[in-house]
C-alpha cells in the first residue's frame, strides 16, 4: 500500500521559477551595458558557474546571486562598477522576501491527500528562505517537513528509513523529473510528475521513462487521484 506521499515545495506548492527568471533578466540588463550578450554567452557562463559552486553554496537564491557576481566580474573582466554590484545583491535580497504564493488548487490538493495518506514536505535549497516559505505558505497538513540540501537517491533513501516505510509504499509529487521523481523511481518508488511552465535548465533530465511507475498530471486537481490510481494499481486499499 501506499503509506506516505511527499510533495515538493518550489513550483509544486507554491510559485517560484518565474522569481529567478525575472532575476536573470535583471541581470542581463546589467551585463549589456558592458558587453555583447549573445557573442559572450551569458546564459551557458552563468549556467556553468552555478552548477560549478552547487558544492560550496548549495541551492537557492544565495548561491544564484553569488555565482552573478562571479560570472558578471568574469564576463566583463573585472570592469563591472561596484554600484552594478550592489543592484545584484538587493536583486537576491528581494528573491528572498517575495510573496508566498500557492499554486492553484493546490492547498485542496494536499488537503484532500492528507484525508487518506501521511503526508510529507520535502524540499530543498536555502535552509533560511525555505523556511520563510513553509511559514507563510498556510498548509497545515503535513505530517513532518523536511529541507534538504540535495534530492538524490542518498537523501531520499535516508529519509525513507526515518519514515518507516519501504520504498514501494512511498509516492513523491513534484516538477523536477531530475530531483523529485527518478532518484524515487530508482529506489523502487512511485512518481506524480505535476509538471511547470518554467524550469531552471540544472533541473532538466532527458531520456527518463519512469519504468511505469510515474503519473504525470496536468494541474493540482489530478494529485488525489493519481495517488489512488497508484494505490489501485498496487491491488492494496490506501491508508494512513
Amino acid at each position: 500500500m501506499i503509506r506516505i506521499v511527499g510533495f515538493d515545495g518550489d513550483d509544486t506548492l507554491w510559485r517560484s521559477q518565474e522569481f529567478y527568471d525575472q532575476a536573470q533578466l535583471d541581470f542581463e540588463a546589467i551585463i549589456a551595458r558592458y558587453i555583447d550578450l549573445d557573442s559572450a554567452g551569458l546564459r551557458a557562463t552563468l549556467l556553468a558557474t552555478e552548477r560549478g559552486n552547487l558544492a560550496q553554496y548549495g541551492y537557492g537564491v544565495k548561491g544564484m546571486i553569488l555565482s552573478m557576481v562571479e560570472a558578471a566580474i568574469d564576463l566583463t573582466g573585472g570592469r563591472i562598477e561596484a554600484k552594478d554590484i550592489r543592484t545584484i545583491m538587493d536583486m537576491g535580497k528581494d528573491l528572498l522576501v517575495h510573496p508566498v504564493e500557492l499554486l492553484p488548487g493546490i492547498a485542496e490538493a494536499v488537503e484532500q491527500v492528507a484525508q487518506r495518506y501521511r503526508v510529507v514536505l520535502i524540499t530543498k535549497g536555502d535552509l533560511f528562505h525555505q523556511e520563510r516559505k513553509v511559514a507563510l505558505c498556510g498548509l497545515t497538513a503535513f505530517q513532518r517537513i523536511e529541507i534538504v540540501s540535495e534530492k538524490d537517491v542518498a537523501t531520499y533513501r535516508r529519509l525513507l528509513e526515518e519514515f518507516e516505510v519501504q520504498p514501494h509504499e512511498f509516492a513523491m509529487v513534484g516538477n523536477s523529473l531530475k530531483s523529485d521523481i527518478a532518484p524515487v523511481i530508482e529506489l523502487g518508488g512511485w512518481g506524480v510528475y505535476m509538471p511547470y511552465h518554467a524550469t531552471w535548465e540544472h533541473e532538466l533530465l532527458e531520456g527518463f521513462d519512469g519504468a511505469g511507475r510515474v503519473l504525470e498530471v496536468e494541474g493540482a486537481s489530478g494529485i488525489t487521484g493519481a495517488i489512488d490510481r497508484i494505490a489501485r494499481q498496487l491491488r492494496l486499499p490506501s491508508s494512513k
